[in-house]
């Protein structure tokens, strides 16, 4: 089993927009899926409930518990023969990110993009590279045009720092697909929206898999 690790130290970043969608991406390529939600908000438990049964076949199964029983579910999980788990964690936790961080096969780390949000992620930075964990920075809500994506890009190289060649736009599909408990990709799968979380899911299997087909070593 493997495990992706969506880890923000800032709140409002689409943390749990990505860690879900990317989670129902893996299970529409046929992956056994659970998604660990570490956040005490409980925004992805919320999501589920509120999404319809069978919207993907073999749907995502999503667990709201403490960080303390992270092990105890990663562990049950893959006894169960399960092929991916997602861990959404909540943002200004320090110990809940190293907790996910450490058992995570990679680490994505979404971020605004404004040099200020980039500041603020240097320490979730921190803690990836700690524990030598593959990873990258995903920039979100990027707007159509301006100079914000290419300050913060010019930012993160400054900073030595792995960057996904994958923007994430400021687009409503997003919003309104987790509105719905729904994932973009479910909400309009010819949309822009659909297409960046796709190419995300794919980027993510090439590290974490080393296969450009969307990871098909289970192991």
């Amino acid at each position: 089993m493997k495990i992706l690790a969506v880890v923000s130290q800032k709140g409002g970043v689409g943390k749990t927009t990505l860690a879900t969608a990317l989670a129902v991406e893996a299970v529409r390529q046929g992956k056994s899926t659970v998604m660990v939600d570490l956040d005490p908000q409980a925004s992805a438990s919320f999501w589920k409930d509120t999404r319809e049964a069978s919207l993907v076949e073999g749907d995502l199964a999503i667990t709201a518990v403490p960080s303390s029983r992270l092990p105890h579910v990663l562990s049950a999980a893959e006894g169960a023969g399960c092929d991916l788990a997602v861990i959404d964690t909540p943002p200004f936790s320090k110990d809940i990110a190293y907790e996910a961080a450490q058992r995570a096969d990679f680490v994505l780390i979404p971020t605004r993009p404004a040099v200020l949000d980039v500041m603020a992620m240097t320490r979730t930075l921190d803690l990836v590279k700690h524990y030598q964990r593959p990873y990258a920075i995903a920039l979100t809500f990027c707007p159509p045009q301006g100079r914000e994506v290419a300050d913060t890009v010019q930012a993160i190289e400054a900073l030595e720092a792995t960057l996904c060649p994958v923007r994430i736009g400021n687009r409503i599909a997003y919003s309104r697909a987790q509105q719905t408990g729904r994932a973009a990709q479910e909400l309009d799968a010819s949309s822009k929206a659909a297409q960046e979380v796709v190419d995300l899911y794919k980027y993510i299997c090439i590290h974490m898999y080393n296969d450009v087909n969307g990871g098909s070593d289970n192991g």
